[in-house]
């Protein structure tokens, strides 16, 4: 028989999940997500035996439910890296808006907060993960500017699209997102491509 209650994993993943995006960073401690979700803190230590395992998950449960694998359907299906490329920036800064409260917090707990930290490395691991299998492909397609080796390229990539630098040009700047998209997508191209 199924029920229409979320199991209590998911509880506890959607209640830290809103203490996140609510408080900034503040309140996220495991009492404070096990009142959220109406359990007990021995059952948030049962399914996350630390802090930095909850926000981990919690990060990674927010891209399941965002479907981030469906949102990489484009770049994984084009042909060639800059046409890869291009859609991976796409998906990644479509994606950024939509956490833009959860990495926020993150980000503001990230130099005190050791199991912050944690979360938003294993975040931005991913990402640069993302960015190598396009420099990889523009290797492989003859296209990687001749000045750059593959790690070169992969960091440049990684940091024109870094959380911070969208806020710099959407926030700060009043970029649209459809500017900052055609804009990370005209310079990645024009920084690492051969031409």
């Amino acid at each position: 028989m199924s029920s229409a209650q979320p199991d209590t994993r998911e509880r506890i993943l959607t209640a830290a999940w809103s203490l996140l995006e609510e408080g900034g960073g503040r309140g996220v401690r495991m009492a404070d997500v096990a009142r959220q979700a109406g359990v007990s803190r021995q059952a948030v230590y049962l399914h996350f035996p630390s802090r930095a395992e909850l926000l981990i998950e919690t990060t990674r449960y927010i891209d399941a439910v965002k479907d981030v694998e469906g949102r990489l359907a484009e770049c994984r299906a084009a042909v060639g890296g800059r046409a890869r490329m291009e859609a991976f920036i796409r998906a990644w800064c479509g994606y950024i808006p939509e956490v833009h409260g959860v990495c926020g917090a993150l980000l503001a707990m990230r130099d005190s907060d050791a199991e912050a930290a944690a979360a938003w490395d294993d975040r931005m691991a991913a990402l640069r993960e993302g960015c190598a299998a396009i420099v990889q492909d523009l290797t492989a397609d003859g296209d990687l500017h001749p000045d750059l080796d593959a790690d070169e390229a992969t960091d440049l990539l990684w940091t024109l699209l870094s959380v911070r630098n969208w806020e710099h040009l959407t926030g700060d700047r009043g970029w649209s997102q459809e500017r900052y998209v055609a804009a990370m997508q005209r310079m990645s191209q024009r920084v690492l491509c051969a031409d």
